[in-house]
């Protein structure tokens, strides 16, 4: 085959379209063919792009031949459609949350394994330059001890969600967040939920967690907020960290307290200091994201955020609900992060990415 990796795209709708994007203007892929069962939002993506458009996904599947497909269907489709890709040999990409449950999350990397496939998971906000700049000092030590990583994440209610909560839709990208830049697992998790608006699901959870570090954790999520608020901070001993995730700003906090005992002083306590906005060169998250995919496809799991990251979101997901529900304090096993966006990630063997044969039917 060419080197032009040949994509296609399941549920075109708000996020799905970006994804139809992106491959139509990643010079490495071309945009072939796309599914949904909205026909007219269909029919608009498919003459933007100049792709195939398919009112059923598995016809697109027996038709064309592609090498990588995503997915961005409502969260209870994921499994279903996943495992139709997965068993004729293309590399998957499932928007987050992976599943609903931790028993469909274990079935899909279990199917991927099985057909020999990379199922990759949109963790979008690991791609977010910002955090990764902010990864890449908490590893040299620039903060010192961390005490606190406190993550806010309010919005309106997006219409679009009908089958999940905040847990499963908003938390599920905190909650892996904390753990990658925490470098360690949650050992325990509290919540309160509450369904202010909604009828069906969850509308807003405050959550406190406990890492294996013993880093504290706030978890402050909601779909009542009419503005989006997308922020993560950092405190520790030296100062605090804080990101915007939409405007990829990161910003420090010097504890000039800190300062003082550096130069030998014995100032003990927490006192203002400089301010510092570092220069990060902005990209696009998705486009990052889907690069890392095509590039997992062809070699390995080295930079991207695979199923096994994408199951325990969906597992930490569960505990958040459980833990609200039983009105306690929950205890996790440990845990240890993978590696993932770290050049040192290990890179897994892969059948070979030539385009998939289409199933006869």
């Amino acid at each position: 085959m060419s080197n032009t990796i040949r994509a296609g795209v399941i549920g075109v709708g708000a996020m799905g379209g970006n994804h139809a994007r992106v491959y139509a203007r990643m010079p490495h892929s071309t945009l072939v063919a796309v599914a949904d069962t909205d026909a007219d939002q269909l029919n608009r993506v498919a003459r933007t792009y100049r792709a195939h458009e398919y009112s059923d996904y598995r016809h697109m599947l027996d038709q064309e031949a592609l090498d990588v497909v995503s997915i961005a269907l409502p969260t209870h489709l994921h499994y279903a459609a996943a495992l139709e890709t997965m068993q004729r040999g293309i590399h998957t990409f499932v928007e987050k949350p992976l599943a609903e449950s931790v028993a469909t999350a274990r079935a899909m990397i279990d199917a991927s394994h099985r057909y020999g496939v990379i199922l990759g998971v949109g963790h979008i906000e690991r791609y977010n330059p910002a955090v990764i700049a902010l990864k890449e000092r908490l590893d040299s030590g620039q903060l010192g001890k961390v005490f606190q990583i406190h993550a806010r994440r309010l919005g309106p209610f997006p219409p679009r969600i009908k089958d999940v909560g905040v847990v499963f839709d908003l938390a599920t990208h905190e909650l892996n967040i904390m753990e990658y830049l925490a470098g360690t697992g949650i050992r325990s998790i509290a919540a309160e939920v509450n369904r202010n608006l909604q009828n069906q699901h969850e509308d807003l959870v405050a959550g406190l967690l406990r890492f294996e570090n013993d880093v504290v954790g706030v978890l402050d999520i909601n779909w009542l907020t009419p503005t989006k608020i997308r922020q993560i901070s950092i405190l520790g001993e030296r100062g605090m960290f804080l990101i915007n995730y939409l405007t990829q700003e990161l910003w420090f906090y010097e504890n000039r307290s800190a300062h003082d005992r550096w130069e030998g002083l014995a100032t003990v306590g927490v006192s203002e200091g400089s301010v510092i906005k570092y220069e990060i060169e902005r990209v696009e998250p998705l486009r990052a994201e889907l690069e890392a995919f095509i590039d997992a496809a062809q070699h390995g799991y080295n930079g991207l955020v695979n199923g096994e990251e994408g199951l325990r979101a969906v597992y930490l997901a569960e505990q958040l609900l459980r833990a609200s529900r039983e009105r306690r304090v929950i205890a996790l096993p440990p845990y240890t992060p993978v590696p993932a966006l770290h050049p040192a990630a290990q890179r897994l063997p892969v059948r070979p990415l030539t385009a998939a044969v289409p199933v006869e039917g």
